[in-house]
């Protein structure tokens, strides 16, 4: 059955005695007395002692519990923090709170400011230049302009991660600033390899995408550009199509920056995500990026382009979505699986028809070595009207699939457009073919099987008196839309394992009385188990 309700650790329980008790003793002496009638630069209170984890720790619970206050947080801000998130609080973040961020957090790598919009360009500027020790720094949804973007490129030598994304401030031109300085006529950022700059401008930006290009160029470790531009930016590179000298405010252009990255050499780009890639760019892509380890595709419905035969020898993770109203079969995937299958640990599939009843089976094969799969499928039309279903068997193959899947974590199946039953190989095979994996898939911790419109109940009795037993480790499983009764709850109730979560959302063969009785079962074995019904 589920595991039963841990008892939480001594450090957790301490922590939240803290938390509840913070504002009426930790913090009172200094709320009552010195809060507004002083601006003391360093307070020495009761968190001076705490480990600097501990002390980030107390900031979250506080601030996701909502109990966070002005005068805690000037308490909690201790000069031997290490790495500090003030995501929790962006309410509480004004320009004081900054100030004092820069003048006692000196041994700061981390930062993160997401969504502290209340931070002045010229707070964040001092923060910048005050912390030259920052080897993460998230400014997402703030006030960064292309003076902080300039001094994050003068000062922050170290940083490796940086988020502007959302940043209704940031231009191409402050995106120039980060990586080069005009004044000193140098390089910035050498060591940056995360820059996150979603929701910045339109894709087609022409002045994005020659800002993103310039970014590619001048910044020789970027692994990651999330922007949805970067794709065309990929183009503009590869077509060579860089135009003349630099520009007034004295950065090089992209042609000189080019000369000075190949150095004779054909140009290549470290990036190792690629996102948002259409099928057109899929060339240019794999040309420029040869290291990629995880990308994304979007494919039209035209005739296959190339994209069934990539080949990025370090590629791990991909998600194929078709783009286009009418999809793409899945069995147009096998020869690409075929190909990359052995070394890909993560597949998401989006928008394909479950035409062939076999083409799943035949995915899951190719790819033995998943850690994740995710599809969400087209249901093919239902079945004849005349067609009368079969008898289901008692107990489903569980050995169709010729091999098993030691390494997958999370597997997710959603049928699209399945309001009428499937047709009857399409439901025979696929139940078989979930039987097999999930009696051969030893680490499963997530499982999800949406809008599945035939029954799962002989499947989950399948694989629940399996030898083993399989699902050991599961400990979320989403069953929402799907076509499973009590009786399958009940047996998952009753089975060994670390279940968790459960998500029976809008199944329609569970009832209020059967969610009831589920609810009781966990309150009276005091299961660690969260039921969904709906």
């Amino acid at each position: 059955m589920p595991g039963r309700k841990p008892v939480a650790a001594l450090g957790s329980l301490c922590l939240q005695s803290l938390a509840q008790h913070m504002q009426s003793v930790w913090a009172k002496d200094y709320s009552d007395n010195y809060l507004d009638e002083y601006r003391f630069r360093y307070v020495m209170g009761p968190f001076n002692d705490l480990a600097g984890s501990l002390v980030q720790d107390l900031i979250r619970l506080l601030g996701e519990s909502r109990r966070l206050t002005r005068a805690a947080l000037h308490l909690l801000l201790v000069p031997h923090l290490q790495e500090l998130s003030l995501r929790p609080c962006p309410s509480l973040v004004s320009n004081a709170i900054g100030q004092l961020v820069t003048v006692r957090c000196k041994s700061l790598s981390a930062l993160d400011l997401h969504g502290c919009s209340r931070l002045s360009a010229d707070v964040l500027v001092d923060l910048v230049e005050e912390l030259p020790l920052l080897s993460r720094l998230g400014l997402a949804e703030t006030q960064a302009n292309v003076q902080v973007l300039s001094a994050v490129g003068s000062c922050c030598r170290r940083l490796r991660e940086l988020d502007v994304s959302h940043c209704k401030k940031v231009s191409p031109r402050a995106l120039r600033h980060l990586a080069y300085d005009p004044l000193e006529r140098a390089l910035c950022c050498p060591a940056l390899r995360v820059l996150l700059a979603r929701g910045l401008e339109p894709a087609g930006d022409g002045g994005m995408v020659a800002a993103l290009a310039f970014l590619l160029l001048a910044l020789p470790r970027l692994e990651v550009l999330a922007h949805g531009a970067v794709p065309d930016a990929l183009c503009l590179l590869h077509a060579q199509q860089l135009g003349g000298g630099g520009d007034a405010d004295g950065f090089p252009s992209l042609q000189e920056l080019l000369a000075r990255r190949q150095n004779g050499s054909r140009l290549t780009l470290p990036l190792r995500r690629l996102e948002e890639v259409e099928e057109p760019v899929l060339a240019a892509a794999c040309a420029l990026c040869p290291e990629a380890e995880e990308a994304g595709v979007w494919l039209g419905d035209g005739a296959a382009a190339g994209w069934d035969a990539l080949r990025w020898g370090r590629l791990a993770r991909l998600s194929l979505s078709c783009a286009g109203p009418r999809g793409r079969a899945l069995g147009e995937v096998l020869p690409l699986a075929r190909s990359l299958g052995p070394q890909l640990q993560g597949l998401a599939l989006h928008g394909f028809c479950y035409e062939d009843e076999l083409s799943l089976g035949a995915l899951l094969c190719s790819c033995p070595n998943l850690q994740a799969f995710s599809t969400e499928l087209q249901a093919p039309p239902g079945a004849r009207p005349d067609e009368e279903p079969p008898d289901e068997p008692s107990r489903w193959d569980t050995d169709l699939l010729p091999h098993t899947f030691p390494r997958l974590q999370r597997f997710s199946l959603s049928l699209a457009g399945s309001a009428s039953p499937l047709p009857v190989p399409h439901g025979l095979v696929l139940r078989a073919t979930l039987a097999s994996l999930l009696c051969h898939s030893p680490c499963l911790q997530s499982l999800s099987l949406l809008g599945i419109p035939l029954s799962l109940d002989s499947l989950f009795e399948t694989v629940l008196a399996a030898p083993g037993p399989p699902l050991l480790e599961l400990r979320e499983l989403s069953l929402v839309g799907s076509q499973v009764s009590s009786q399958t709850v009940q047996l998952l109730l009753a089975s060994d394992g670390r279940l968790c979560r459960l998500d029976l959302s809008h199944c329609r063969d569970i009832y209020r009385r059967d969610y009831d009785s589920f609810l009781q079962a966990v309150r009276k074995q005091r299961l660690d188990l969260d039921i969904t019904w709906e």
